[in-house]
């Protein structure tokens, strides 16, 4: 299996194809093998590298707790990867966790990033108490709207295991709403390259008047919203998504 990585921080990543590097990044507690018809979209054309978040997935460690400064911590471990795998130049793309991982990375090093395409993420974080609360009881108490995620959390992840991360998450996010809630709004002037930033039209987390203010940010940013998608624009809305995607490659 390919890993990178000290035992116990290793990253977990799988690639493919030939051409033009396509870095694609998966959401928090979730895996590249949710990317599956994505990555198969893009390899004829492209070498895609598909890699799972530091504690999601396959990566370690696990399991994970999460501190403030995750984000940042997690965009250079990332870059890391890329260093040792020689890819110097690489089309960015994330959802969610994945999609503010590829937006920092862009700020960090913007002589890597050929271009970046994000959805459901904003740059910053707004949440309430409430539905922090929500997510640290997740695994023991699921609100309505939670309980697949408790289900896959639990199953993915084992009980235990899901309980230190969402805890843990849950503070991380506290930590980083009561300092202003900004991930890379901060630095998203410094991004060179092009940039097309995606929200459903329902999204809860990254709604679109929120996610289209990161795109103004970035000085080569573009905004599109999902016509009637929510935060799992690849779920729902998965044909379109790899649409947009195919096509916002091929033209940089």
């Amino acid at each position: 299996m390919p890993w990178h990585g000290p035992d116990g921080r290793r990253l977990y990543y799988e690639d493919t194809g030939r051409g033009d590097a396509v870095v694609l990044m998966p959401g928090w507690a979730g895996n590249i093998i949710e990317f599956g018809w994505l990555r198969a979209a893009l390899s004829p054309g492209f070498r895609v590298v598909a890699v799972d978040l530091p504690g999601s997935g396959r990566s370690e460690p696990q399991p994970r707790g999460y501190a403030a400064s995750y984000y940042h911590d997690d965009a250079r471990v990332l870059l890391g990867l890329l260093d040792a795998l020689g890819v110097s130049a690489a089309h960015l793309a994330g959802f969610s966790d994945g999609g503010e991982e590829a937006v920092l990375m862009a700020a960090l090093r913007p002589g890597l990033a050929l271009s970046l395409f994000t959805w459901g993420a904003a740059g910053k974080i707004e949440v309430t108490p409430d539905e922090l609360t929500s997510i640290e009881n997740v695994v023991d108490q699921p609100t309505d709207g939670l309980a697949p995620l408790a289900a896959y959390l639990a199953t993915a992840y084992g009980p235990d295991s899901a309980r230190i991360m969402t805890r843990s998450w849950a503070q991380a996010m506290r930590d980083l709403v009561a300092a202003g809630g900004d991930i890379s709004r901060g630095s998203a002037h410094l991004i060179t390259c092009p940039a097309l930033i995606v929200a459903g039209t329902y999204d809860p987390y990254c709604p679109p008047a929120l996610t289209g203010e990161l795109a103004a940010l970035i000085p080569k940013g573009q905004f599109l919203e999902a016509p009637g998608a929510g935060h799992e624009v690849h779920v729902s809305h998965a044909a379109w998504l790899a649409g947009q995607l195919t096509r916002w490659l091929a033209g940089h």
